[in-house]
């Protein structure tokens, strides 16, 4: 069960969340909204080939990324979308586009939207399609020391 190994990471580092079981949802506005999260505290993961090395992205659900803004960003002309076929084995505890946005527990490179970062508080999948956890933001900051960047606009 996917949620196990998030679950296990956060116990053993003593972070304080909450887990939110509902009914299977697969857009982010559904989960929003079956879970009451605001949309800009819900987390995204996106996973984008940069050059010859896929990394995550973190984002605020309601938000789309701005290419032109995470290209100047990265300083990287080389960006682009990630298909399900090449990401899918890299989680394979996760069901497919559900995947946490702990990029450090699969050995991934995490860049998150600086919009996201200002929220005292997020919600993320958390590896299926029926499952959020909720922690601070400080507390995920300190676990997965993701890079702040521009993503949305």
């Amino acid at each position: 069960m996917p949620i196990v190994k998030l679950k296990n990471y956060l116990d053993a580092n003593h972070v304080k969340y909450n887990s939110v079981v509902h009914s299977q949802a697969y857009s982010a506005k559904e989960v929003s909204h079956i879970t009451n999260t605001p949309e800009g505290e819900l987390a995204k993961t996106v996973i984008v080939n940069l050059g010859h090395k896929m990394v995550m992205l973190v984002l605020p659900s309601a938000e789309t990324i701005d290419f032109k803004s995470l290209r100047k960003s990265l300083r990287a002309t080389d960006v682009s979308l990630a298909s399900e076929k090449e990401f899918s084995k890299v989680f394979p505890d996760c069901e497919l586009g559900a995947m946490p946005p702990f990029g450090n527990l699969y050995n991934m490179e995490v860049y998150v939207d600086e919009h996201l970062a200002n929220n005292r508080e997020i919600a993320c999948n958390a590896g299926t399609h029926s499952e959020v956890i909720r922690l601070s933001y400080k507390d995920f900051d300190k676990l997965v020391h993701p890079k702040k960047i521009a993503i949305t606009h």
